[in-house]
């Protein structure tokens, strides 16, 4: 099979001046080549395509192929996810992982949680705010955890994310929307224990591929799962994997995330992020179809290890369950190939 593969990767955009924030969310080298290695290990031919605009360049050109790895998050707009599978939509070309409308609404957290909600899956409540004067409309009382309304990657996210007093959120807002230049979303804080959920598959077919709770380390920013701490975690965070058959709390966390999983509609592989409140009842609080794939550093290879899934063989896997949902292989005449 020829598989091409998209990404931004981060090296590329820095080169070019933007800030490491900027690029908090792009792939380094190494996530290309074990993405390469990985799909050449199973007997497929790989081609590098890049960004969105290199792959409208080869579109153009002629250039096709059976299915595209797809791990490209975008830059610009709160559709920047959704930008790479709405192109191979309109030529019909099979990609992996989540479609646009999946890509789109589970980037925006407020959106997401509207649907969550709907769909009576348990969240926190929450508000999204443009402007710092409609803090107002929080109805629900402190501690709040605010954050960007459509980053990833923990951007945005640190200590002073936690916000104890009701006459501190504007300021907080204010600043956020400062930076990020996006909507606030202010959620009650959750105190608990926190967990990210690998699943592999889609709709009937996904499986939790393994969770882990996150333990925050001494030396790292206390009582949040921020940018700081997951850019050092192996110095600041410790993983440990919950097993549903001696932790029952893992059990209810893994049956939270693979019904949210559903119910968005999320393909092939990603991650789950679930916070227990102060009563100890898991909460969801978001959802990454577009999980990271560095092999070491990445939540969800990190996941994989600790299950013992190979990187290659969690690749495989997404693979697989791409093309089992692939209907009929793409038809029309022969086109170069990269």
């Amino acid at each position: 099979m020829r598989i091409g593969l998209t990404y931004d990767l981060r090296s590329d955009y820095q080169a070019q001046g933007y800030t490491e924030d900027e690029t908090a969310e792009f792939d380094r080298e190494e996530t290309i080549v074990g993405i390469e290695s990985a799909l050449q290990s199973l007997g497929h031919e790989t081609a590098r395509i890049g960004n969105v605009q290199r792959l409208c360049e080869r579109l153009v050109q002629g250039f096709r192929w059976d299915l595209v790895f797809n791990i490209a998050e975008g830059l610009h707009g709160i559709g920047r996810e959704a930008q790479v599978p709405a192109v191979l939509d309109a030529y019909g070309i099979p990609y992996t992982f989540s479609d646009p409308l999946v890509m789109s609404l589970t980037l925006h957290k407020g959106m997401t949680k509207r649907v969550i909600r709907d769909a009576g899956v348990p969240t926190s409540d929450f508000e999204v705010l443009e402007t710092p004067a409609e803090t107002g409309r929080v109805r629900f009382g402190p501690p709040y955890f605010v954050k960007p309304v459509a980053e990833g990657t923990g951007k945005g996210v640190s200590a002073k994310s936690v916000i104890r007093r009701r006459r501190d959120l504007p300021e907080a807002c204010r600043q956020l929307l400062a930076v990020y230049r996006q909507p606030v979303l202010v959620e009650r804080f959750l105190p608990g224990r926190e967990f990210t959920t690998g699943i592999v598959g889609t709709g009937a077919r996904a499986q939790a591929l393994g969770t882990m709770e996150v333990l925050l380390l001494p030396a790292a920013e206390p009582g949040v799962y921020s940018y700081h701490n997951k850019e050092n975690s192996e110095d600041l965070v410790r993983y440990r994997l919950v097993k549903p058959q001696d932790d029952p709390l893992g059990a209810e966390v893994e049956d939270l995330a693979l019904n949210a999983w559903r119910v968005l509609g999320c393909r092939d592989a990603g991650r789950l992020d679930v916070r227990c409140d102060k009563r100890g009842r898991p909460q969801f609080i978001e959802v990454n179809p577009l999980a990271g794939l560095h092999p070491e550093h990445s939540d969800l290879p990190i996941i994989g290890g600790l299950v013992g899934v190979s990187f290659d063989a969690l690749i495989a896997r997404v693979l697989e369950s791409a093309i089992e949902r692939i209907a009929s292989p793409r038809t029309g005449p022969p086109a170069a190939c990269a």
